[in-house]
């Protein structure tokens, strides 16, 4: 690791977290609260917490850019102070299910260096889904578990642009209950080190589905983190999403993830000056997003695809990447085969869930056995199962196109001629992928995903 992206963690006072908890609980008590000092209207009337302010930027900087601009430094680190290090103290204080730092983890040999983790405990202590899983849109439930449920302790700090340009922290700020604060909250059920949830506009319990607006505040984080070994993913429903209240999640591990190295070819770049790239030799079948004349740009392509998937009921995760450089999207069936019975009672037994970190290459494995035997091959044989079979990605590729072309230029054509380059690259260079024979049960002529339970 370069000595440039070395965590330095320099805890943010823990005195401040501490007199926040107490003065929340000390007005919830005042307020007649539900007495969780949770995030409802019940607690949070007069609560305070710690608020990053970022600066919303044109174009995602080079890493060599950022190091020469270390003058400039913002009031408090992000990554290594804030984050991370309020991480810790939750940790310190007990707020997690188990202790993640302890879980053993490997870098399986092979071509891609899939890392394995054993961790006995998540499945076991994990919320369990409250939900369908056939169905990528559901309207959000009041009665099931939310964030707003959880208590003010486990959210590190609000996450908001910056009003005046310029990056800003305030030790202790008011939640503005009327303009919903987006937050950066432990997940307590932690996959690795620095294991957070990103929750856009909290108060609002908008369900799991991707917006221009989240999607792009998602983007922000990435960068703002300024380090390419701390990535956000997100699982829509029927992808392993297990909770229906719009999040992304967030990690640091210091090391690159096997479909970081997976190489990529060109389909198209867009008049937003967007770079579009398909998967090859990668187990999952996906698109992979770069460049852009600007941040939003980018945010904007990436998010109008995802809302194709989603309007025409595909599975799917995201993986956004090397500082919000690189996102990787990748619709999946996984669930679709185990309710038609499609996959094997041998992959089934390892109750992996392959959801963006697996299939990105992080396998969170719940028994020793599997983590003692984890292989390249077995690895690749389970992601194979996630993967759509050629004729149906061909078909999604068709949906994401018609809806970024649309937009990109606003003609019905333009989503033709981005097909018609494609089959161009296509023809060019064909690509025997080692899960050809993987396939998705569909109707001929239906475009949605058909699993219904």
């Amino acid at each position: 690791m370069s000595e440039s992206l070395m965590l330095r963690i320099k805890r943010v006072p823990t005195v401040v977290s501490n007199f926040q908890k107490e003065e929340a609980e000390e007005g919830a008590r005042r307020s007649g609260g539900c007495g969780r000092n949770c995030l409802q209207k019940c607690c949070i009337q007069g609560a305070k917490l710690p608020l990053f302010a970022f600066k919303k930027l044109n174009k995602i900087v080079s890493e060599k850019e950022v190091l020469g601009n270390e003058n400039n430094e913002p009031p408090v680190a992000f990554l290594d102070s804030l984050l991370l290090g309020e991480w810790e103290d939750r940790m310190q204080r007990g707020l997690f299910r188990y202790d993640v730092t302890a879980c053993e983890t490997k870098v399986i040999p092979g071509e891609y260096g899939f890392i394995a983790q054993l961790n006995e405990g998540r499945h076991l202590k994990k919320r369990p889904t409250e939900f369908r899983v056939d169905e990528v849109l559901q309207p959000f439930d009041v009665n099931k578990f939310n964030f707003t449920k959880v208590g003010q302790e486990e959210v590190l700090f609000q996450f908001e642009s910056s009003e005046d340009g310029d990056v800003q922290f305030f030790p202790s700020a008011p939640i503005d209950v009327d303009n919903s604060p987006s937050v950066v909250a432990i997940n307590v059920s932690p996959i690795e080190y620095g294991h957070v949830l990103l929750i856009p506009r909290i108060l609002e319990c908008l369900p799991q589905r991707i917006d221009r607006e989240s999607f792009l505040l998602a983007l922000y984080m990435a960068i703002e983190a300024g380090n390419p070994w701390f990535r956000l993913g997100y699982n829509s429903l029927g992808a392993f999403a297990t909770i229906n209240h719009l999040h992304f999640q967030a990690y640091y591990l210091a090391v690159q993830f096997p479909i970081e190295k997976a190489p990529t070819k060109k389909i198209t770049t867009l008049d937003s000056g967007v770079k579009i790239y398909e998967l090859v030799n990668y187990p999952v079948r996906g698109l992979l997003f770069e460049g852009g004349n600007t941040v939003q740009d980018l945010s904007n392509t990436v998010s109008d695809a995802c809302i194709s998937l989603q309007d025409n009921n595909i599975p799917y995760n995201v993986l956004i990447s090397d500082c919000g450089k690189r996102i990787f999207l990748l619709p999946q069936c996984y669930a679709e085969k185990q309710a038609l019975g499609e996959v094997s009672p041998e992959l089934l037994d390892t109750q992996v869930n392959p959801a963006v970190w697996e299939i990105s290459g992080h396998m969170v494995l719940k028994r020793k056995k599997d983590y003692e035997e984890a292989s390249e091959e077995n690895a690749w044989r389970l992601l194979a199962e996630v993967s759509l079979s050629e004729a149906r990605f061909e078909e999604v590729k068709a949906l994401i196109f018609e809806a970024i072309s649309c937009r990109d230029k606003g003609s019905e054509n333009d989503a033709q001629d981005l097909l018609e380059d494609a089959n161009a690259n296509n023809s060019l260079e064909e690509v025997d992928a080692i899960n050809k024979g993987s396939h998705c049960a569909m109707v001929s002529g239906n475009q949605e995903c058909l699993v219904r339970q």
